[in-house]
């Protein structure tokens, strides 16, 4: 069975949700998937979730806690470990599903190579399904994917002033 790439990008809410199901019901048909998260750390509620699944899912947050506004040399060095753990997870033959969580975002902010992220993913074991999340994904990436969906925000209860809640944002 061939294996796409797949993006989830745009300034819309549910990019990782919807890569989350997908590495849900991945698990639930008995394959291993593999998770690493730029820009983020293990403090969200799907990561108890996840935890139940543990000999199919393995996830790995490479960031630090706070949002990233503007990246430091500790973001680059998180965001490069955390890359070359995800090519590792690519070419180890373990995996059916691997997801790159906010991908897009560490390469806008400078934090990969693109090119370097491109040459991994095109050389890929054919199998292997790619999901990419994040705001900003390069047209290159865009490109090279089979399935591109973008999130728009057309309205959003933060507006109102509302915050992220336990269990629905994190």
């Amino acid at each position: 069975m061939p294996g796409y790439i797949q993006i989830y990008t745009g300034n819309g809410k549910g990019k990782t949700t919807a890569a989350l199901g997908l590495a849900l019901r991945a698990a639930g048909a008995g394959l291993k998937v593999f998770i690493g998260q730029f820009l983020k750390t293990k403090t969200c509620s799907e990561h108890k979730a996840l935890e139940r699944f543990k000999d199919l899912i393995t996830v790995i947050t490479f960031g630090r806690p706070g949002f990233v506004t503007v990246p430091t040399e500790e973001d680059k060095l998180l965001a490069e470990e955390g890359w070359k753990t995800c090519a590792q997870a690519i070419h180890s033959g373990q995996y059916s599903l691997v997801i790159m969580d906010e991908i897009n975002v560490a390469i806008h902010k400078g934090l990969l190579d693109l090119q370097e992220v491109l040459e991994v993913i095109k050389a890929r074991p054919k199998d292997l399904e790619v999901i990419l999340t994040g705001r900003y994904a390069p047209s290159e990436l865009v490109e090279i994917a089979d399935l591109v969906t973008e999130m728009k925000e057309k309205k959003h209860y933060y507006e109102r002033g509302i915050k992220a809640r336990e269990g629905f944002e994190y």
